[in-house]
């Protein structure tokens, strides 16, 4: 008899990073503390200060980035978390209906996800009647694969 084990990988997994201009703007902190430290002892200190403080800056805010994923029927954005037999068939939007999704289109009721810098967004309905928020609008790089992933978690 042969044991098979369910799937457990994620059928999606993305961690909404900032962008690059971002980090990079983070970064700059560093020499700006640099300049600070530079009256108070040498500037090699001043800019191993400044270096560390750029350093954990941009740690921080990766690390502080949400998670978008879909695994074991549960469709996870952030902290939040529903189960997929909840949910009705995935939008996948980018450019133009993205950003009217964002702006005038998005759901007063709804519970949203959105980044800055990233331009994909998926809104999934709620089809569940006790749940007081009717879709959830969630951004994301890969729209067509997030909403594939609830599709096949759906079934």
């Amino acid at each position: 008899m042969q044991n098979i084990a369910p799937d457990t990988r994620p059928r999606y997994r993305e961690r909404l990073s900032p962008s690059l201009w971002l980090l990079a703007t983070v970064a700059l902190a560093g020499p700006m503390v640099s300049l600070i430290f530079i009256p108070l002892g040498s500037a090699t200190f001043a800019l191993i200060i400044g270096a560390a403080v750029s350093a954990l800056l941009v740690i921080a805010l990766v690390a502080a980035a949400p998670l978008v994923s879909v695994e074991e029927g549960i469709l996870r954005a952030g902290r939040a978390h529903i189960a997929c037999q909840h949910l009705g068939d995935p939008v996948a939007l980018t450019g133009e209906e993205a950003r009217r999704a964002r702006g005038p289109g998005l759901p007063a009721r709804g519970w949203h996800m959105i980044r800055g810098g990233i331009e994909g967004i998926v809104v999934v309905p709620n089809l569940d009647v006790d749940d007081p928020v009717n879709a959830w609008t969630i951004s994301t790089r890969t729209p067509d694969r997030l909403a594939a992933a609830i599709r096949h978690a759906r079934n």
